[in-house]
């Protein structure tokens, strides 16, 4: 059975509010957590390519440059 966004959110406004906010705070961890997962799994792809010359250093103020000149 499938199911679907709006199935879902009509069931949760069934809960209590306790409930809700029970749930809400069960989401936002799990968000959170798969955050710091996709975050740690992008990071030791990136030292493993800078490890492997495929990256090069630069200085913070390059970076903070070209981030400001891309807006």
């Amino acid at each position: 059975m499938s199911l679907t966004l709006d199935r879902v959110l009509t069931e949760a406004e069934t809960l209590p509010a306790d409930e809700r906010e029970m749930l809400e705070g069960i989401l936002r961890q799990r968000r959170i957590e798969s955050w710091r997962q996709e975050t740690a799994a992008e990071a030791k792809k990136v030292a493993k390519a800078f490890r492997a010359g495929k990256l090069k250093g630069q200085s913070a103020e390059n970076v903070i440059a070209r981030l400001r000149a891309a807006k």
